[in-house]
């Protein structure tokens, strides 16, 4: 798990069909994690542009969802407070 700021969304007028209902947005991870680059990760706790957020990546994103076969490697799981 990593954590990181949203810092925008993803609009499409086409996805596939198990992803319907989620919101998909774009987190840059914290400076320490050294990625390099932004994650596109499902958003399964409502969070919002500029939130401080705890993604979880590979195939862990997965747990708890009711398909196991969707096509997800990140997933938003927590919205950190303080």
């Amino acid at each position: 798990m990593i954590l990181g700021t949203v810092i925008g969304n993803i609009v499409s007028t086409r996805k596939e069909d198990s992803l319907m209902g989620y919101k998909l947005l774009i987190v840059k991870p914290l400076d320490e994690y050294n990625l390099g680059k932004n994650i596109v990760a499902i958003d399964r706790v409502g969070a919002g542009i500029e939130s401080l957020v705890v993604v979880t990546l590979g195939s862990n994103a997965k747990v708890g969802l009711k398909k196991q076969d969707m096509p997800i490697d990140a997933a938003i799981v927590g919205i950190v407070d303080e």
